[in-house]
C-alpha cells in the first residue's frame, strides 16, 4: 500500500491549521507541525498555536515539544519527523503536515545534505567572536573560507548573507572540516517512502493583510505583551528571534511605544508571509486554492490523486 503525505502550506493566518484538522478528522490521520516556532513551549500566543480545542481535535505533534532553551536544528526535525512519519505510517497510509516554515517543509520532503559535526568549541569560539566582531566579520570569514559559496550567496541569496545564524552555520562546517561549506552541498537526499500531496491556500493581498492585522490584534488581547515579557530575559536566544517578540523587546527597552510595536509587527508579519508565498511558489507542484474553498472540494481532490 502507497503512502500518502499531505502537505498544507502558506502564509501565515491563511488558515492552514483549521484546514488540517478538518483533513485529519476525515481521514482518520495525525498532524505534523512543520512551523519552526510552534516547537517551543515557552511561546504560544505569538507563535499562533493551536488551542485546546484544536489540539484535541485531532493527534498533532511537534507542537510545544522543545524549550527556547535546546539546541534544536532543522536536522534535528528531520530525523525526528520523518521517524514519526514511519511510525504514523503503519497505523494510516495517509498522515498530515501543516506549516509556513518552508525550510522545515523541505526538510521533510526532500532532506538536506550530510554535514559534518561541529564540536562545541569551535560553535561557541565562533559565536563569541560574532559578538565581539559582528557580522561582518563573519562575512569575511566566510568569503576566506569557501569564496565560491559567498559568491553565489552575494549574486542569488543576498538576504542571507544578513542573517547571523546561517552564516555563523556556514563557518562552524568550515572551520570543523577544513572543507569549504559548499562542497557538502547537492549530495544525492534521503529517499522517502510517500507520495507527497502538496496544497496551498491563498488569497489576495489585501485579504491577507487584513487577516494578519486582525490575527496581531487578537494576540495582543490574548495576552502577547505579558507572553513577551516573560522571556524578555533571554531575548538574545535564537528562538526569540521572532516577529511578534523582538518588535515587544524594543518596547521594553524603551525604544518605541507600545502602538507604533504593535504596527511594526503587523508590518514585519505581512513582509514574513511575502516570503512565505514566494518561497512555496517556487516548488512547481504545489496545487493552489483559495483560503474560502470548500473542504469537501479539497477532499475530492485529494481522493482523486490517492486514487
Amino acid at each position: 500500500m502507497k503512502n500518502y503525505l499531505i502537505v498544507i502550506v502558506g502564509p501565515t493566518a491563511i488558515g492552514k491549521t483549521a484546514l488540517s484538522i478538518k483533513l485529519a478528522q476525515h481521514f482518520g490521520c495525525d498532524i505534523l507541525s512543520c512551523d519552526s516556532r510552534q516547537f517551543f513551549k515557552e511561546m504560544k500566543i505569538g507563535t499562533a498555536v493551536p488551542n485546546e480545542i484544536e489540539l484535541a481535535a485531532s493527534n498533532h505533534h511537534f507542537i510545544q515539544n522543545k524549550s527556547i532553551f535546546e539546541n534544536y536544528t532543522v536536522g534535528d526535525f528531520e530525523k525526528e519527523a520523518t521517524s514519526k512519519l514511519d511510525e504514523l505510517f503503519k497505523e494510516n497510509n495517509v498522515q498530515i503536515v501543516v506549516g509556513g516554515s518552508g525550510l522545515y517543509v523541505n526538510a521533510i520532503l526532500q532532506g538536506f545534505d550530510d554535514f559534518p559535526e561541529v564540536p562545541s568549541e569551535i560553535r561557541e569560539n565562533v559565536r563569541i567572536q560574532y559578538e565581539e566582531k559582528g557580522l561582518e566579520f563573519l562575512q569575511q570569514k566566510l568569503k576566506e573560507l569557501d569564496n565560491i559559496y559567498y559568491s553565489t550567496l552575494l549574486k542569488e541569496n543576498p538576504q542571507t548573507l544578513q542573517n547571523p545564524q546561517r552564516m555563523m552555520r556556514f563557518v562552524e562546517v568550515c572551520l570543523a572540516s577544513n572543507l569549504p561549506y559548499s562542497s557538502f552541498l547537492n549530495q544525492k537526499k534521503n529517499q522517502r517512502n510517500f507520495i507527497p500531496i502538496v496544497i496551498g491556500l491563498e488569497a489576495d493581498r489585501e485579504i491577507m493583510y487584513n487577516r494578519i492585522n486582525q490575527r496581531v490584534a487578537i494576540m495582543m488581547n490574548e495576552g502577547l505583551l505579558e507572553e513577551a515579557k516573560n522571556v524578555y530575559p533571554n531575548k538574545e536566544l535564537n528562538a526569540l528571534q521572532t516577529v511578534g517578540y523582538r518588535e515587544l523587546f524594543d518596547y521594553f527597552d524603551g525604544k518605541t511605544t507600545l502602538d507604533f510595536a504593535i504596527e511594526q509587527i503587523k508590518m514585519n508579519t505581512r513582509r514574513f508571509a511575502k516570503r512565505q508565498l514566494t518561497w512555496f511558489k517556487r516548488n512547481e507542484k504545489t496545487i493552489w486554492f483559495d483560503f474560502q474553498t470548500e473542504t469537501s472540494k479539497i477532499i475530492e481532490f485529494i481522493n482523486k490523486t490517492i486514487d
